[in-house]
């Protein structure tokens, strides 16, 4: 196996990623959910139980390779081995670039989720991976009927978005925002990041780049900027308690597979308006 893996683990998830296809002795060793015998005894009798290995390796014969897996940790110890987990694959060829489209997985074996499927794309500059919004194509197969046929016709199908991805994302490189658009844009990403609470942080704080090639105007600098600060956490903030005192904080990484998902979509579909609105200025 490759020496170029990073394995990370977490309060509630556990991950890991490469710039080579991850084998399944790897992924057995960190996401062993992929590989259970049989669906969580809570499924009834209806549901179809095809575990997700055999579906990676279906598409393995297609092309596509995982180079990403991460399984989240429930709270009840008896799912661990069914529990929810998420794969990124491109095509082999694709594995090494430092930007390509990617076909993401997210499934369990314990009922907490049908097999979805979604666009998405990774800088390997900072392996900091994004997934497409709502406009690009999500496959949803429940567990039931000729699921593993259906999960490879919906590979293909998340496939055909791939040139309208790279389009984007090339109009997004080419557009520049200015100081406030990009304040403005970092306050919506709080927004959905924390909702109807109170942000720790200030716009100015997560649209600031972590490395130098990250510094710059345009609407791919600042989504890929923002979308960093607020899933990799680290930052330094503060808000009042309900007592009205300043109560320090440094905002924590997101690991949940659903959080994750859900931020990267609705940054992805800030990001694209945000480029609209300045195409049609």
């Amino acid at each position: 196996m490759n020496a170029k893996l990073a394995t990370r683990f977490a309060r509630n998830a556990r991950q890991i990623s490469g710039t080579e296809a991850l084998d399944n002795d790897t992924l057995r060793a960190l996401v062993p959910s992929i590989f259970a015998e049989e669906a969580h005894d809570s499924r009834s009798q209806r549901y179809v139980y095809v575990p997700t290995i055999e579906l990676v390796d279906g598409l393995r014969k297609e092309g596509w390779a995982p180079f990403f897996a991460a399984q989240s940790k429930p709270r009840d110890i008896s799912r661990m081995a069914h529990t929810k987990h998420m794969l990124r694959l491109r095509r082999t060829d694709d594995i090494r670039k430092a930007e390509a489209a990617e076909v993401i997985i997210v499934n369990s074996h314990d009922g907490t989720s049908a097999y979805q499927m979604f666009a998405g794309m990774l800088r390997f500059v900072c392996t900091n991976g994004m997934i497409c919004g709502d406009q690009f194509q999500e496959v949803r197969v429940q567990h039931k009927g000729n699921i593993q046929d259906e999960i490879i016709e919906g590979a293909y199908t998340i496939a055909k978005d791939f040139p309208r991805i790279i389009d984007q994302t090339e109009a997004m490189k080419g557009t520049t925002l200015t100081g406030a658009e990009q304040r403005l844009f970092g306050e919506a990403a709080l927004i959905a990041r924390y909702g109807d609470d109170e942000s720790p942080l200030r716009p100015d704080q997560v649209i600031a780049p972590r490395r130098s090639a990250d510094v710059g105007g345009s609407v791919w600098n600042t989504f890929n900027v923002i979308q960093e600060n607020v899933i990799r956490g680290g930052l330094h903030g503060s808000k009042r308690n309900e007592e009205g005192r300043i109560r320090r904080s440094t905002t924590r990484p997101i690991n949940g597979i659903d959080q994750n998902v859900s931020l990267n979509r609705a940054m992805w579909t800030l990001a694209e308006g945000m480029q609209r609105l300045k195409a049609a200025a």
